[in-house]
């Protein structure tokens, strides 16, 4: 991360628990987190803020779409945005994740999580 103000990361997750130790951990990594329980509060949130960094999105979440759909939406109107999908249940393509994102199997460590981060904003 660089000497100025710290990465943001937009966490998208429905499941409450998993979301907040998300957050927590992202936050004591070092990196400024804004939450959505839902694609289309995360939505919401990128219309609102012009700081978010990175997208770390669950794939299958209720709501009017997934987070597949998501990606592509925040790829197509915020292209600076880095995409990072994550999923117990479903493991996408490389075709199905826009443009270099990266994707994160659950249960994941932080570690995991870290280095994913780590090499999606060196990609920059």
């Amino acid at each position: 991360m660089s000497a100025g103000s710290p990465t943001t990361v937009l966490i998208v997750e429905d499941e409450l628990f998993v979301r907040m130790i998300g957050a927590d951990a992202l936050e004591e990594a070092g990196y400024a987190v804004i939450e959505a329980a839902s694609a289309d509060e995360a939505l919401a949130v990128l219309e609102e803020a012009d700081n978010v960094e990175v997208l770390f999105t669950d794939i299958r979440m209720p709501g009017s779409m997934d987070g597949l759909k998501l990606a592509e939406i925040v790829h197509d109107r915020w292209p600076n945005i880095r995409i990072l999908l994550t999923s117990g249940d479903t493991r996408p393509s490389r075709n199905d994740i826009p443009d270099d994102g990266r994707f994160l199997a659950k249960p994941y460590r932080f570690e995991s999580l870290s280095r994913e981060l780590t090499t999606l904003l060196d990609s920059r």
